[in-house]
């Protein structure tokens, strides 16, 4: 079985660049099951009822968050109304969405789960003790993790204590793909990062100019998505369903 990562998709030009080339990839790369990081697909960042449909009509089976999981004032109903939205599992008991979806393939079941970084990120739960409690309630060895971090480090920390313990992690928040995909010693697929969706010629999706005026004089400024050429980042996994041990693990990337 194979399983597709889409790396942070940005904005309405990201989800836009993803309908135009989804079908052919999802084709070109034999992909059962299609799970895309949406923290950032509406104008703005966030998630909206607006972005969250048009991934999910791309064929979503899953949808990833983040930091900006609840950044949109509509979020709740977001989250109440899409069973495969989900979010950061380590947030406190008593926070609306889920961390966890078990996606049944009828032939295997897949579960996804959603970690947020602490690391130059917010004080929330330990992730890996996260882990660890999410890993005691699923029942099925086909588990992929979207450890939504800053630093390399706490992923590649968080990627060798899960190796054996889930068939995937794939890093994102950086929205810059990482050289080092991988499978681990004993059968997880890793990359630190997989990228993102959107404009190419951009600061993480940012217009240019804007990211730059920001950075540079330290004043308010308004952060508009690029309208540069778009590409799309990810990764693909092929994986033994029967043992949750995964086979390889593909970059990607589609201009």
């Amino acid at each position: 079985m194979r399983l597709m990562f889409i790396g942070d998709v940005v904005g309405a030009v990201g989800c836009n660049f993803l309908a135009s080339k989804i079908r052919d990839l999802r084709t070109r790369y034999r992909a059962d099951i299609l799970v895309v990081n949406g923290e950032n697909s509406a104008t703005g960042n966030g998630v909206t009822t607006a972005s969250v449909k048009m991934l999910t009509q791309l064929g979503a089976d899953v949808i990833t968050t983040g930091n900006h999981a609840f950044k949109r004032h509509e979020a709740q109903t977001v989250y109440d109304a899409v069973p495969h939205l989900i979010r950061p599992a380590n947030f406190p008991e008593g926070v609306y969405g889920k961390g966890l979806f078990v996606l049944d393939m009828g032939r295997a079941r897949v579960a996804v789960i959603n970690i947020l970084g602490v690391a130059f990120m917010e004080p929330l739960a330990n992730p890996f003790e996260t882990a660890d409690r999410l890993l005691e309630k699923i029942d099925t060895p086909n588990i992929f993790l979207d450890f939504h971090a800053e630093a390399t480090a706490e992923k590649k920390a968080l990627g060798y204590y899960l190796d054996g313990r889930i068939t995937a992690l794939f890093g994102t928040h950086t929205h810059v793909q990482t050289a080092d995909e991988t499978v681990l010693p004993g059968g997880t697929a890793y990359i630190t990062d997989a990228g993102m969706t959107g404009p190419e010629n951009s600061v993480l999706g940012v217009e240019k100019s804007a990211a730059i005026t920001k950075m540079r004089l330290h004043i308010p400024t308004r952060f508009t998505e690029a309208q540069t050429p778009c590409f799309i980042n990810g990764a693909v996994v092929d994986f033994d369903e029967k043992t949750g041990r995964a086979r390889s693990i593909e970059r990607m990337t589609e201009r």
